[in-house]
């Protein structure tokens, strides 16, 4: 083989998503930061528009009878998260699985800094016997876009 046959591999672009908003109120709790349940909420809402970007929404998912429930989620607090902070996500999907994936979501402020790490596992199942379903290929490689 010549050298200019010869193809070395590419290197894995590292696909993100990102989600914005700002940190309302209603969030806050009395010690004047976020509630720790509400980081859960808003890293729901990346899932959903990332699932939605990637052709995927959740409503039509639903309706298909392709449920994806959580089964697992951590999150991880680095710094204070206050009202009116603008916030962005960084979601990353961490592995696929034969019936479920994790995602994995970076919160940063408008600086940069780092706020928190949320993960959150998803399995693919049947609505009404709540067995695992294998994930369709074309979602298995919609979300393969987004491996580090």
């Amino acid at each position: 083989m010549d050298l200019e046959s010869a193809q070395s591999p590419q290197p894995n672009i590292m696909s993100t998503y990102v989600y914005q908003f700002t940190v309302p109120l209603h969030d806050i709790d009395a010690a004047g930061v976020m509630f720790f349940t509400h980081i859960l909420r808003h890293a729901h809402n990346a899932y959903e528009a990332f699932m939605a970007e990637i052709g995927f929404e959740l409503k039509s998912l639903i309706e298909e009878n392709q449920h994806l429930p959580l089964i697992h989620t951590e999150a991880t607090f680095l710094r204070p998260i206050r009202h009116g902070d603008k916030v962005s996500v960084h979601l990353q999907v961490a592995t696929i699985g034969d019936t479920s994936f994790t995602v994995s979501y970076r919160f940063h402020d408008q600086n940069e800094n780092e706020l928190a790490k949320v993960e959150t596992s998803h399995v693919l199942i049947s609505p009404y016997k709540g067995e695992r379903r294998a994930l369709p290929d074309d979602l298995r490689e919609a979300l393969s876009n987004y491996l580090p």
